[in-house]
């Protein structure tokens, strides 16, 4: 008998429907760009165990190590070049220097940058300095900096101490059972002004051989120099002013031996900059504090071959990242907090916790358990076994929240060789997290309650980081966590939460994100987070955050925003689309648990289309936040991480949805 062919009998085979052809291309791809990711993260794990990318920032770290080596008369010029060539790298084509990619010029980045390369040799006549000069003038120059930056430049014999306003040494003194004391500030501003008032007594001047009278726009007069005070008469910003003409008298008097407390407020500040040195990686690991301890030292009169100079100045030195032709610096280093995130990101995507690299991550996080009472029990004296984690490699004084927070989420899955130390570890984390909940219902990052708005208005305040104010990111994921964990939404600690959350709303259904950019990150992080705790996610107040999001979808699939949204909120939503931020908004939308969302399918495909061959991905913009309208960061490891947790969570309500229909058929 013949057997006839396809093609003779004109009959062609059973196609399945183009649907479900797509379906089944597309969990390829989107298998395919979760395998790569997995494999791209477990090769960047450092042979510790942990992970840790790049902090990138703007050009003002290095415009500052420029003027400190003038103002140290130890000028390195091989390195001095590489410096110059890195400020220059950042130059906009306007002339001026930005604090966050894609930025406009900012007055204080411009400036610095101008006075690094004129101080580097740079002639003023350079085409390029001509349009930094241009740039600066239109801002206002040099009357128009901040406190900081104008102590910066007074240590140089660039601007008058007399209008510099004064950071006392005498605040030390200060007990807690006054209204505003040290301890109310920030802990970051805590770090940063002590030193600054050591600075602020020995006025250590060391002048250099250039000026910047050509940025001052009406020549140097005392109307532009001094602070101008509020129009209102009687308002506390001109109290604190005239507080600072007080302060100023009281140095009178210090400069001349007859000041009663100086001498104990000055060796006050020195005890607790040295004791803080001990169990850090520099004085709260970051470089502002680091650099102006190191200052401080040398105005107090320590040797360049004394111990703790040396040391501060190796800490700092640690920060650069110097190459052949140019040299860049971070803020500090973030690999508490990089292999936290990581190791959620590849467990959630199917990495078995007992997976040896995992295992191994785990324990490092384990071992940089800080059990030591630091700098929070001014705070928060709660009776609480002392725990927490930190952003950086060593800063015992200073655990935080937000980074205890991130570990717990990580350690909750890992059982590790040694899961009844991991338990004690977790269990006494979690208690500790749990006693700094705020009045409001809500978690700050490092400490307890730090919102007294009195101290936004002293003088030296204009760095936008004198509080550490409760947010809804924060707490958004000590919720998640807890939901995780099983807690009640009963619970006290969570009703109260909740109703922080809610009352922190945006009335187009979005949340503030404190600590990364911006609306698109607190969104998200409110969303997964009470997911997390099984609230009804149709409830009203919910969708109009699903709505949100999808509202500022851009056309090519993905989200992006910039930092502009925290200096106006017109800007939210805006900016160009990047792979963190995009995968921010995607795992917002999974809080729904609805696969077929059309905005959250667009937002997958561009995460899976626009991951480069390796694994990873392409991304400028910056995306993280330092202080809100003064610095931000882009973290490195954001790109490449929180992606592959948008496409684990995505498959993961997939399967579910999977699961749901064929339990219904």
């Amino acid at each position: 008998m013949q057997v006839l062919t396809e093609s003779e009998t004109g009959v062609q085979p059973a196609q399945p429907p183009a649907t479900t052809r797509f379906q089944t291309e597309f969990a390829k791809e989107l298998e395919t760009a979760i395998l790569r990711s997995q494999e791209f993260l477990l090769g960047e794990q450092k042979p510790e165990g942990y992970w840790v990318g790049e902090l990138m920032v703007d050009s003002t770290l290095v415009s500052d190590t420029v003027v400190y080596h003038h103002w140290n008369r130890k000028i390195d010029h091989e390195w001095q070049r590489k410096a110059v060539n890195h400020i220059f790298s950042m130059q906009l084509p306007d002339g001026g220097w930005n604090i966050y990619y894609g930025g406009p010029s900012e007055v204080n980045a411009t400036i610095k940058a101008y006075l690094a390369l004129k101080l580097a040799g740079v002639p003023v006549t350079d085409p390029r300095m001509l349009k930094a000069r241009e740039v600066a003038l239109h801002f206002g120059g040099v009357p128009r900096m901040n406190t900081f930056s104008k102590l910066y430049l007074a240590l140089i014999g660039l601007f008058p101490w007399e209008y510099v306003p004064t950071i006392p040494c005498d605040f030390v003194l200060i007990g807690k059972w006054f209204h505003v004391n040290l301890w109310e500030m920030s802990n970051w501003s805590r770090s940063m002004l002590v030193p600054l008032a050591i600075i602020n007594h020995f006025k250590p001047t060391h002048p250099v051989r250039v000026t910047l009278d050509e940025l001052y726009p009406a020549g140097i007069h005392e109307r532009d120099l001094a602070l101008a005070p509020d129009p209102e008469k009687i308002s506390l910003r001109n109290f604190f002013l005239w507080l600072d003409r007080l302060h100023k008298f009281a140095e009178w008097f210090a400069e001349h031996k007859i000041h009663p407390f100086r001498k104990t407020s000055l060796k006050k500040c020195e005890q607790w900059m040295l004791e803080r040195f001990e169990g850090t990686d520099g004085l709260a690991a970051i470089f502002p504090a680091m650099l102006n301890s190191l200052i401080a030292l040398k105005a107090l009169g320590y040797a360049d071959d004394h111990p703790q100079v040396v040391r501060a100045a190796h800490e700092l030195k640690k920060l650069e990242h110097e190459k052949k032709d140019s040299v860049r610096i971070e803020p500090c280093f973030s690999p508490v907090w990089d292999t936290a995130i990581v190791l959620i990101c590849l467990h959630e995507s199917g990495i078995s916790e007992n997976h040896p690299m995992m295992k191994k991550a785990a324990e490092w996080l384990i071992e940089k358990e800080i059990r030591f009472r630091g700098d929070w029990v001014h705070k928060n004296p709660a009776n609480v076994e002392p725990s927490g984690w930190v952003f950086e490699y060593n800063n015992k004084w200073n655990p935080d929240v937000d980074d205890a927070a991130m570990v717990l989420l990580a350690l909750r899955k890992i059982p590790t060789d040694n899961p009844q130390k991991r338990d004690e570890c977790f269990r006494r984390g979690l208690k500790w997290m749990m006693t700094f909940q705020c009045k409001d219902g809500g978690w700050a990052s490092f400490d307890k309650d730090c919102t007294k708005n009195i101290l936004e208005k002293v003088p030296f305040a204009d760095h936008n980081a004198m509080l550490d104010p409760e947010c809804a990111d924060i707490t958004a994921r000590i919720l998640e966590l807890l939901g995780y964990e099983g807690w009640s939404s009963g619970h006290h600690q969570i009703q109260e939460a909740l109703e922080f959350i809610r009352a922190h709303q945006e009335e187009d259904g979005s949340w503030y994100g404190r600590w990364g950019v911006n609306y698109i990150y607190g969104t998200w992080q409110v969303l997964r987070g009470m997911c997390a705790m099984n609230l009804d996610m149709s409830e009203s107040w919910l969708q109009r955050g699903r709505s949100w999001l999808e509202s500022v979808q851009h056309d090519d699939g993905g989200w992006g925003e910039r930092c502009n949204t925290y200096d106006d909120p017109v800007f939210k939503g805006q900016g160009p689309s990047t792979a963190s931020q995009t995968a921010w908004a995607v795992m917002g939308l999974c809080a729904f648990d609805d696969p077929e969302n059309p905005a959250l399918k667009r937002g997958i495909e561009f995460l899976v289309h626009t991951q480069n061959p390796d694994g990873s991905w392409t991304e400028h913009e910056t995306t993280g936040t330092g202080f809100p309208k003064v610095f931000y960061l882009k973290y490195d490891m954001y790109r490449n991480a929180w992606p592959l947790l948008a496409l684990a969570t995505y498959k993961k309500i997939c399967s579910r949805s999977v699961a749901k229909n064929g339990a219904h058929s």
